[in-house]
């Protein structure tokens, strides 16, 4: 076989390689054309889905009002001696009698809340200190509780069932919140929070009052 023949098949087979090229990038770009108005129409969609969310699910657009209203300002002095973590579970519940499964609501809501006490140092009057020798006597104010709250951001509904013809009591939750705290507070008092308020109190001012020259003190226990 010449060199020119072989050449002439060489030039043949690139010849061929070339135009299946061409065709098969015209196929490509007829199908890329054909889907182009499918594809404008799925875009065109996801568009239109995404304004009705938007429509259906707005996002709240608060605006505090730039006027701010001070009704009272008062100085304290309170000594807070003690800090509970209290845990409740609440259940709230209406319609829970023979027709329940239809008109029922019923919840259960984990509240977790906090609880402060301490002595309001305010109270103190000048014949509540005293001294008789080396010894300095101190009546303090009684303890008491400063704070008893929600903890909303660890606070929740865990579970809530209504019943088949009803969304639900609008104010049970809320509710449910109130009497937690009054809960939350019951069960701090019931633990002895305020006892422990004011022995913490008494061993923080016993060493306060012995830093400043006083070698003994002793707390007076207030009038009941």
């Amino acid at each position: 076989m010449t060199t020119t023949k072989i050449l002439l098949r060489v030039f043949l087979i690139l010849l061929i390689l070339a135009s299946l090229w061409l065709a098969f990038s015209s196929l490509i770009g007829m199908v890329d054309r054909a889907l182009s108005p499918v594809r404008r129409l799925e875009q065109s969609n996801q568009a239109l889905q995404t304004q009705v969310y938007a429509l259906l699910h707005p996002t709240p657009t608060i605006l505090p009002d730039p006027i701010t209203i001070i009704h009272e300002v008062r100085t304290l002095a309170r000594l807070e001696t003690i800090h509970y973590s209290v845990e409740k579970v609440i259940t709230a519940e209406t319609n829970q009698g023979t027709l329940g499964v239809l008109f029922g609501d019923r919840l259960l809501f984990v509240a977790h809340g906090v609880v402060i006490a301490g002595v309001d140092m305010g109270k103190l009057q000048p014949d509540d200190l005293w001294v008789r020798g080396n010894v300095l006597y101190v009546r303090l104010p009684p303890a008491e509780v400063f704070l008893a709250t929600l903890d909303n951001e660890r606070s929740y509904v865990y579970d809530r069932e209504t019943g088949l013809f009803t969304h639900g009591d609008p104010n049970l939750e809320t509710a449910a919140r109130q009497t937690a705290e009054q809960e939350i507070y019951k069960a701090a008092l019931e633990d002895g929070i305020l006892e422990l308020a004011r022995v913490n109190a008494e061993n923080y001012l016993s060493r306060l009052f012995r830093s400043l020259g006083y070698p003994e003190v002793i707390f007076v226990p207030a009038a009941p």
